[in-house]
C-alpha cells in the first residue's frame, strides 16, 4: 500500500524527423516535493527510453480517482495516519481508512436477478435462441426479430418474478444477505469476525489475524462473501483494504460536490479555500451520522490480533459504530 504525501509530474518531449514523442509520468514521495519530482523525472526517463525501444506503453498517466487507478498509489488527501493505516479523503469528500493488512469487506444487499447484468445477458441469449428458431422455421427475419423481443422480455419477467418471490419468502434482501454473511462465518469458525450494518449492506472485519490483500485466502473470502468486484479488484491492485469512515455527502443533505472534480489529489492551491469551506461544512454535518452500526461478533472471539484490534477501535470510534445515529 502506497499513499504518498507529495506528488509531481515530469514530461519529456522530443521531435524526430518522422514524429514527435511526448511522455509524461507521475512521481511521489513521503519525504518532500523535491523528492517526488526526482521520482517523476526518473520514471519518465525510463518510460521514454522503453517507448523508443519499441515497448507498448501509454504515453501519459491519467489523474484518476481511487477506483479508476491501475495499481498506482492512492491519489487522495491524507487526513491522518494511524499506525500503518492511513485515513484519506476520497473523491466525494468522505474519510476512508486504508489498511495494509487488517481485513475489511463490504457486502452489498442481495441483488435480485432482474437487476443484474447476468439476468439481462441470459434473457438476451434466450431471445436470440427464439429468434434463430422462429426465423429459420418460418423463414422470416421480421418474425425472428419479434421472437427476439418476446423471448427477451418474457424470460426477464420470469426471472424477476422468481427473484422477488425468493426474496419475499426469505424475509427480504437484508435477511438474504445476512444469511450469506452468517454462512461464511459458520464455515470460518477459527476466524474472529465483527459484523456491522451499513446503509446498503454489511461490513465484515476480521480481528483474529492480519492478512495480505493479494493472498489467495483473501480472494476466496471475498468470493464467498459476494464482495463487490470493483472493491475486490482495487484491494488487489492497491494492496490494501479500505473502509469508508464517514457519511456520503448526498445522504446527509449536502448536494454540492467537492470541487474540483474529479477530486484527485493534489489540487491547484487556488481551489483550497473553497475546498476547505466545503470540508468544514461536511465534517460538521457528518458528525451527526454513523457510517456503520456494530451488530455482533462471531467465531473465535477469544483470538485477537493486537494490530487488528487497534484498527478496529479506531474504526468504530470514527464510524460512530456504537452510537444510535442514522446510517449514512
Amino acid at each position: 500500500m502506497i499513499v504518498p504525501e507529495f506528488w509531481a509530474e515530469s514530461r519529456i518531449q522530443r521531435r524526430f524527423p518522422d514524429r514527435q514523442v511526448t511522455v509524461r509520468r507521475f512521481g511521489w514521495s513521503d519525504i518532500s516535493q523535491e523528492d517526488a519530482q526526482r521520482h517523476a523525472d526518473e520514471r519518465v526517463r525510463e518510460a521514454f527510453d522503453r517507448i523508443l525501444s519499441g515497448a507498448d506503453l501509454p504515453r501519459r498517466e491519467r489523474r484518476v480517482r481511487y477506483n479508476g487507478a491501475d495499481g498506482l498509489p492512492i491519489r487522495e488527501e491524507i487526513v491522518e495516519r494511524f499506525g500503518d493505516a492511513v485515513v484519506t479523503r476520497n473523491s466525494y469528500g468522505a474519510r476512508c481508512l486504508n489498511s495494509p493488512d487488517v481485513f475489511f469487506a463490504d457486502v452489498d444487499f442481495f441483488e435480485p436477478l432482474s437487476e443484474s447484468c447476468g439476468a439481462w445477458l441470459m434473457s438476451l441469449l434466450v431471445g436470440l435462441a427464439a429468434a434463430v428458431y422462429v426465423g429459420l422455421q418460418l423463414n422470416s427475419i421480421l418474425l425472428g426479430l419479434l421472437a427476439l423481443a418476446v423471448g427477451f422480455v418474457a424470460f426477464l419477467l420470469l426471472l424477476t418474478g422468481l427473484s422477488r418471490a425468493y426474496v419475499r419468502i426469505s424475509g427480504g434482501v437484508e435477511q438474504v444477505t445476512l444469511r450469506r454473511v452468517d454462512a461464511f462465518a459458520d464455515s470460518h469458525r477459527d476466524w474472529h469476525l465483527r459484523i456491522y450494518r451499513t446503509p446498503n449492506g454489511f461490513r465484515i472485519l476480521a480481528l483474529h489475524a492480519t492478512f495480505d490483500p493479494r493472498s489467495e485466502e483473501v480472494e476466496k473470502a471475498f468470493r464467498s462473501l459476494g464482495v463487490d468486484r470493483t472493491y475486490a479488484l482495487m484491494c488487489q491492485k492497491q494492496n490494501c483494504f479500505r473502509a469508508r469512515l464517514t457519511a456520503k455527502p448526498w445522504r446527509i443533505g449536502i448536494d454540492e460536490r467537492l470541487k474540483p472534480q474529479p477530486g484527485v489529489w493534489p489540487i491547484n492551491p487556488s481551489y483550497l479555500p473553497h475546498r476547505n469551506r466545503w470540508v468544514d461544512e461536511y465534517e460538521s454535518t457528518a458528525a451527526g451520522y454513523s457510517a456503520c452500526h456494530f451488530l455482533k461478533a462471531t467465531g473465535a472471539v477469544h483470538v485477537v490480533s493486537r494490530q487488528a484490534e487497534a484498527v478496529c477501535e479506531f474504526h468504530d470510534r470514527i464510524c460512530r459504530a456504537h452510537d444510535n445515529l442514522t446510517l449514512a
